[in-house]
């Protein structure tokens, strides 16, 4: 295959299919998004073997049990994709939205309308679900999308974007609208990263060496982030039975995704009087503590090395560590953590309001689950990642963060003096 060639095609026909959507009706984006959801279901024993090959070529890659479990699709997840295309189907299209309006003295009227970005590029590892929220996501804000899954997730890549091109058909929109590139081999990649010509912005989904190559080598924009060191700290206020609860599912409802818990930052205040019964509810559960040495003398915790602090393990393994007051705790994350989700547990508002003004990442909590750091559970139906940057989007990136602007400017005969 001459990788060159294929990209070029595909970036070609992108950006033809781009400039169609830019004007396509809302209904006829809600319909193709619809239509692929029912395609979908109907398609699910396909879906599951497709994904049983790629499991079984996943083991033979040595693909860790966090990993593998991103992998894995099966009914409930297979529905729960669907659902998310008719959630994203169902919002409101941001695309033409006026953003902002206003007259000036000087008699123009002046408006900020959402408009598409043009061809999005999706580079993503071993969850194939990426591929249906992406290539939802893109065509609701009338982009067009080039979407790169991981070798991992090959054959069920291919099943989900089968069916989001019968969406499209169906709704009469072209089948270049979403693109999935039919090779496992990494030069696609490197081709991916240097097409401005045909590409606006590049989304990279998985670890930390598929991001930072990403970040390195692109000649494109980057929406993206590096790792999901999320932490929480445990302040003296804090409610201990809300803690043991948010703190457990935190770290291991799922391991394998961006938003598990990494880190436990412990208030010496709260530890003097309450001990850490979350800590052993932890290594109860199989997870792997490794503690500084005020926590080690809880049993099960293993002692904590300078290279756990910032450590994304994606496991079951969690650090923890004793901090001086929410001031220790800002220090702590400043220091080690990675912009993306960062959680206090308090009953304080005080203290609740410094970690919110002072913790720089895309996403604070307050007594909740960092597994919420999810675009679905903020009401965006999907995600097509979580942007760690500053720049444009940040957080999950949704369909109205898939957008820019123009202005729109109105006079009647007016000239400038």
């Amino acid at each position: 295959m001459d990788i060159q060639a294929v990209m070029t095609e595909i970036g070609q026909k992108a950006k033809a299919a781009a400039a169609r959507l830019a004007f396509a009706s809302a209904e006829s984006k809600r319909q193709a998004l619809e239509l692929a959801a029912d395609e979908i279901i109907a398609r699910m024993a396909d879906i599951i073997a497709a994904n049983d090959k790629d499991m079984a070529f996943g083991r033979d890659k040595g693909l860790s049990p966090a990993m593998l479990d991103r992998l894995m699709l099966d009914g409930d997840r297979i529905a729960a994709m669907a659902a998310g295309l008719r959630s994203v189907a169902a919002q409101e299209d941001p695309v033409g939205k006026v953003l902002a309006e206003w007259d000036q003295p000087n008699g123009l009227h002046i408006k900020r309308v959402a408009t598409p970005l043009g061809v999005i590029g999706v580079i993503y590892e071993s969850r194939p679900n990426v591929t249906a929220d992406a290539g939802a996501l893109c065509l609701k804000a009338g982009n067009a999308a080039i979407l790169r899954g991981g070798s991992e997730s090959f054959h069920s890549a291919g099943l989900i974007h089968e069916c989001l091109v019968a969406g499209l058909v169906g709704a009469g929109l072209p089948a270049d609208a979403v693109q999935l590139v039919p090779t496992r081999d990494r030069a696609a990649v490197g081709e991916m990263l240097t097409m401005t010509t045909y590409i606006d912005v590049i989304v990279p989904r998985g670890g930390k060496g598929l991001v930072g190559r990403v970040q390195t080598e692109a000649r494109v924009p980057v929406f993206a982030h590096l790792e999901g060191i999320c932490h929480i700290y445990i302040d003296a206020a804090a409610d201990l039975e809300k803690t043991r609860a948010v703190v457990l599912n935190a770290k291991t409802r799922r391991t394998g995704i961006c938003g598990s818990a990494e880190c436990l930052l412990v208030d010496a205040k709260f530890f003097a009087a309450h001990g850490a019964p979350f800590i052993t509810d932890l290594v109860n559960a199989g997870v792997e503590v490794r503690g500084d040495a005020a926590l080690q003398s809880i049993t099960g915790v293993n002692k904590a090395e300078e290279s756990d602090w910032g450590q994304e393990y994606l496991d079951m393994i969690i650090a923890a560590r004793v901090v001086n007051g929410v001031e220790g705790a800002i220090a702590h994350i400043a220091e080690y953590g990675s912009n993306h989700t960062d959680c206090i547990m308090t009953q304080d508002d005080a203290v609740a309001e410094v970690f919110f003004q002072r913790v720089d990442s895309a996403i604070v909590m307050r007594n909740a689950s960092t597994q919420f750091a999810d675009g679905g559970e903020f009401g965006m139906g999907a995600e097509i990642g979580i942007a760690t940057g500053k720049m444009h989007a940040r957080g999950p990136v949704g369909a109205a963060q898939l957008t820019s602007f123009k202005y729109i400017v109105e006079g009647d005969g007016a000239v400038r003096p």
